[in-house]
C-alpha cells in the first residue's frame, strides 16, 4: 500500500524514455551513498527504502530540478559498510520529470540489499567518486551524498583521506546523518559533528540530521533541494 501510495500522484505522466538515449549532459551527477550495514533491521532498511524513494519523487525535488539550467540530474545509489565492498544498487538514471522519478524510485525500491557489514564510509566515497569518473552522463556539478548511523570504523582507506581525494578532483560531499537527539559517537560528539570532520568536504558542503529513518524522508527532501537548488 505504501508503495502505491508513494507513485500514485506521478502515475498519469507518460512512459519514461531510457537514460542512454537521453542527452549526455546533465546540471549535476548524484551518487547517493546509503548506510546498508548490520546496524540496519530489514524494517528499519525498507523505511530508508521508501524514504528515498518518497524524496525523489516529491513535488519540491522535481522542481528544483526544473529550475537549472538543462532540467535534468542523474542519479545513481549505492550502498555501503563493508570494508571495501560498497555495491552498486541503481546505476546512473536521468531524473528530470514525473515520469523519470516514477522509473527511479521504482528501481531504488526493487533493488535487493547488498550484503554489508561494520561502517566502512572511506571506501564508500571511494567507490562514489570512481563511480562518479565512469558516468555515461557529464556535469559540471558532481555530488556524494552519503547518509548513515555512525562514524567511520573499518575502511581500508579512511573517511578524511578519501574524502580529501575526492574534493581534490571536484566533488562535493554532503551527509545525513541519522541519529537520535542526544547520541553520541565513541569520540563523545553527535554523530552530525563527526561527519563534518571527517566525511564532509567541498565548496558549501554539509551536514543535516535526521531523528530516526522515519524522519529520512523529510530531512533528505530538504537536502536535495538545498544540493540541487
Amino acid at each position: 500500500m505504501r508503495r502505491r501510495h508513494l507513485l500514485a500522484g506521478l502515475a498519469a505522466s507518460p512512459a519514461p524514455t531510457l537514460a542512454l538515449s537521453q542527452p549526455a549532459e546533465v546540471d549535476l551527477l548524484l551518487a547517493l551513498a546509503v548506510d546498508a550495514s548490520g546496524s540496519i533491521d530489514p524494517d528499519e532498511f525498507q523505511l530508508q527504502r521508501e524514504g528515498y524513494a518518497e524524496a525523489l519523487t516529491h513535488p519540491g525535488v522535481l522542481a528544483a530540478i526544473r529550475g537549472k539550467p538543462r532540467g535534468a540530474i542523474a542519479v545513481a545509489m549505492v550502498e555501503w559498510g563493508s570494508p571495501g565492498g560498497a555495491a552498486t544498487v541503481v546505476e546512473w538514471m536521468r531524473l528530470s520529470d514525473g515520469a523519470s522519478a516514477i522509473a527511479l524510485a521504482e528501481a531504488v525500491l526493487r533493488a535487493p540489499r547488498s550484503g554489508q557489514s561494520w561502517n566502512a564510509i572511506g571506501d564508500a566515497l571511494d567507490h562514489c567518486a570512481a563511480l562518479i569518473a565512469q558516468a555515461p552522463f557529464r556535469a559540471t556539478e558532481r555530488v556524494i551524498d552519503l547518509s548513515g548511523d555512525g562514524p567511520d570504523l573499518r575502511s581500508r582507506t579512511p573517511a578524511p583521506v578519501a574524502r580529501d581525494a575526492a574534493v581534490g578532483s571536484g566533488i562535493t560531499i554532503n551527509a545525513l546523518a541519522v541519529a537520535a537527539a542526544g547520541q553520541v559517537t565513541r569520540a563523545g560528539e553527535p554523530l552530525a559533528e563527526t561527519y563534518r570532520r571527517e566525511v564532509i568536504g567541498g565548496p558549501g558542503a554539509f551536514v543535516v540530521t535526521a531523528e530516526d529513518r522515519r524522519d529520512i524522508s523529510r530531512a533528505l527532501r530538504a537536502k536535495l533541494i538545498r544540493e540541487i537548488a
